[in-house]
């Protein structure tokens, strides 16, 4: 990194407008053309920004290039209700489902859902749906019919005639509890690529709302779960999150004033942190994004971001004001002296960012752009508009004074105040010794139990929201009366045209069944062997010595006739083998996929193929496998681009190792934290660590870039890391505060992947800011040293590093 020494002249009038960079030149004199341009296009991007809207997409949350999403697309169409479902549940808080009154609030409750827009009501499914039927046993041998009978007048004799429809049905676990108190309305949605526009999960949630209060006012109770009501709920919680910006905004403007004691500069920083938001937030309707719940956070983000390379330049400017210079030439030397390392920063901010795009979902892509064109934004707000603005409007003068009160000590460490004497220790070998064997011991210590992390959910319900939430509470209400859970895990089996009831591809779906039932974590199964099974006992009086599995061609083709759609399809080459499981939790999606992987393996022919995976656990298992797979990646590629970005600003392999480990020594410590508060690796998660990375780098590229400076002077090390202390280190410690303070009131948000975010955040900002300051130094002793230390002040000599 080029030094260049501080102008010599204070006053505006001896200082030569021509020198510095051409950057520089063209920015500073043309400063009104600068603001001019700035301030058309923050008017154009605030107009652009009314146009945001706030969305989700089921789509969206799909790694559409992993193997089981594909097997999934591809046979879509063709699949019963396994993408996109909602499943109503609604209870008779007053007896059983068998009561006229019940019923008819339940028929109204299906024809209204029917009508509702998006619904897939070819696959819909209630008790009222003619798609519901009854198969039995009766004189004249099998019969069957829709489980209300057509002739249901709401009489004892009909009720009568619905009970024992409903025990010959097989749904008592699926559509109807197993207390008989509660029954199920199925809708699975159309997805986008069939409706041609993307479904609004704020309005439908709100559809979905309406729904509940309207039927709960007429003695029912209502239980709604399925992607779009979480997508729902979560964007309702926007309000609570725009709270939180608000009073992040107020903790970092209170936080810089205390700093500062400068009302004017305080309220520049802030307005411009916040003008690089409004950017932001202009420029994606502009090409065509949208936020989503989890883009929604990225906005906060920006805006910390943007603060701490405001207070930089804030102080920077501050200081040099108080050295006598005037407000235009404190503004030009600060802007030279840290445009680089600031440039730097916020390129490892966006590469932090911008590897994200490597994961294969398109809600974490978007995410990716969202915070980049953040970043990319904050080089005009915060690194050129600001500084700009301060060479008009300054700092007062009292401000300007004592942000130099610890000036005189220079490169003395006897004048330091006691904070930096204390942490100019760690430049000392015994100390530097010590905080390497703490980090060491940390390290290890925190890598144990990071082996210990999981890939995807460790709880039941979803996740993203509050174990005590609505939702959560609604998940609850299903997994305890309902035998056949939401967490549908759904194996496609692929035959040839028309032979999809032969008795060697039953044979080993039946095999695979039962294997399957051993599992813990499974509950049950469905399929077209099961089925066969069923039938074939039926046939034979119920005789349970019937239940089995005969190698009888014709007979398997006449039960396949008779056989739902639902497990088989109309060319009759694809079965769909139905795995209803306790949870989606990380372990019980391995153990399935695992086996399943394995029987195919062993079981996969050129005629028939067991193909993985549909329903909402068959995704979620291919989202894990997806997350799995980039996690690694991610931490490779975010810490190579950084290394690399700070290897072009020290141009040092060691200077860069010295700003890397400590950063990597937080990621380490941060997973360690995921597992002891019980979080797994998912895509609420996954951009975390890339974040924390690409931000905690700043630390380190400010206090070593000064330090350099010191050292290429002639300086020791001791000197050269008290003069960073002085010029830097105050609002690295600053800004390090102040973030993890805005981002720790996240943990009061009523979304809990916002509350986990914002934890590890807070945590992240915190381990990293120490890094700089402790492990820093002494990775520096041992790594950097100058060449001829005994060298004067004014020696402009490179180190050798």
């Amino acid at each position: 990194m080029k030094y260049q020494p501080s102008p010599s002249t204070a006053s505006t009038a001896e200082f030569d407008p021509q020198t510095g960079s051409l950057l520089e030149r063209v920015l500073f004199n043309n400063r009104i053309v600068v603001i001019l341009i700035c301030s058309l296009l923050t008017v154009f991007f605030a107009w652009q920004a009314t146009k945001l809207t706030i969305n989700a997409s089921f789509e969206k949350t799909l790694p559409e290039n992993q193997e089981y999403i594909q097997n999934y697309l591809t046979y879509e169409q063709e699949l019963t209700g396994l993408g996109n479902a909602l499943r109503i549940a609604v209870v008779n808080p007053k007896g059983s489902i068998y009561q006229a009154e019940y019923l008819d609030i339940l028929r109204q409750m299906s024809d209204e859902v029917f009508l509702l827009p998006g619904v897939d009501r070819v696959q819909m499914k209630s008790l009222w749906t003619p798609s519901t039927r009854w198969i039995g046993i009766t004189e004249q041998g099998l019969d069957g019919g829709p489980v209300i009978p057509d002739d249901y007048d709401g009489s004892p004799a009909s009720l009568d005639q619905l009970k024992n429809n409903v025990a010959r049905s097989g749904q008592i676990g699926q559509l109807i509890a197993v207390d008989g108190q509660s029954t199920i309305i199925y809708m699975p949605l159309l997805g986008e690529a069939s409706t041609g526009e993307p479904l609004d999960y704020a309005k439908y949630s709100d559809l979905l709302e309406n729904l509940r209060t309207k039927y709960q006012d007429k003695g029912v109770e209502v239980h709604i779960t399925g992607f779009t009501k979480v997508m729902g709920d979560l964007i309702e919680g926007v309000e609570a999150v725009l709270s939180f910006f608000a009073l992040a905004v107020l903790i970092a403007t209170g936080m810089v004033y205390w700093y500062t004691r400068c009302v004017r500069s305080t309220l520049l920083v802030v307005a411009a942190s916040i003008l690089a938001v409004v950017w932001q937030l202009g420029i994606l309707p502009t090409l065509g994004y949208v936020l989503d719940p989890y883009s929604i956070l990225v906005p906060f983000l920006v805006f910390a971001i943007g603060m701490s390379h405001g207070a930089q330049k804030m102080n920077g400017i501050m200081q040099d004001i108080g050295r006598g210079y005037s407000k235009l030439v404190a503004a030009r030397f600060t802007f030279r002296r840290l445009f680089l390392a600031g440039l730097t920063a916020l390129l490892a901010d966006a590469v932090g960012f911008a590897v994200l795009l490597v994961i294969d979902i398109k809600v974490i892509q978007e995410l990716a752009v969202a915070a980049s064109i953040g970043v990319a934004v904050l080089v005009f707000t915060n690194l050129i508009l600001l500084p700009i603005l301060l060479s008009y409007v300054g700092v007062s003068p009292r401000a300007a004074k004592r942000s130099v009160i610890n000036e005189s000590a220079g490169y003395d460490i006897k004048q330091a105040p006691k904070l930096w004497a204390f942490l100019d220790k760690f430049t000392q070998r015994k100390w530097a010794i010590g905080a390497l064997v703490g980090g060491a011991f940390l390290t290890i210590g925190a890598f144990a139990l990071s082996t210990q992390l999981k890939i995807g959910d460790l709880d039941q319900g979803a996740p993203e929201l509050r174990k005590d939430s609505r939702y959560n509470n609604d998940v609850a209400f299903m997994n305890d009366h309902y035998g056949a859970s939401s967490d549908v895990l759904a194996i496609m089996i692929k035959t040839p045209d028309g032979e999809c009831s032969q008795y060697e591809t039953l044979n080993k779906i039946d095999t695979l069944e039962w294997q399957l039932k051993q599992l813990p974590g499974v509950e049950s199964t469905n399929s077209l062997a099961l089925l066969s099974r069923r039938v074939l006992s039926g046939l034979n009086e119920g005789n349970p010595k019937w239940y089995e599995f005969l190698p009888n061609q014709s007979m398997l083709n006449y039960m396949t006739a008779g056989a739902p759609r639902g497990l088989y399809n109309d060319s009759c080459n694809l079965l769909t083998l139905y795995v209803y499981l306790q949870d989606h939790k990380a372990d019980t999606l391995t153990n399935v996929v695992n086996h399943v992987e394995n029987f195919a393996a062993q079981n996969d022919t050129d005629q028939v193929q067991f193909l993985l995976a549909a329903g909402s656990a068959g995704i979620q298992a291919a989202t894990n496998i997806s997350v799995k797979a980039a996690w690694y990646q991610m931490l490779f590629l975010v810490y190579g681009a950084v290394g690399l970005l700070s290897f072009v600003t020290f141009r040092s392999i060691k200077a860069v190792i010295v700003a890397i480990l400590p950063l990597m020594l937080t990621s380490i410590m941060v997973e360690a934290l995921m597992v002891q508060l019980g979080m797994g690796v998912k895509v609420a998660t996954l951009p975390v660590i890339a974040l924390g990375v690409g931000i905690g780098i700043d630390y380190a590229l400010y206090i070593l870039s000064i330090t350099l400076v010191g050292l290429r002077e002639g300086h020791s090390l001791s000197q050269s890391y008290l003069k960073a202390l002085n010029f830097t280190g105050k609002v690295v410690m600053l800004t390090g505060v102040t973030l993890s303070v805005g981002v720790i009131t996240w943990v009061f948000s009523p979304i809990k992947f916002q509350a986990d975010m914002g934890l590890l955040l807070s945590f992240m900002f915190l381990w990293n800011m120490l890094g700089a300051l402790i492990l820093l130094p002494a990775l520096a002793h041992f790594l950097l040293k100058p060449n001829v230390i005994s060298q004067p002040v004014e020696a402009k000599n490179a180190v050798t590093v």
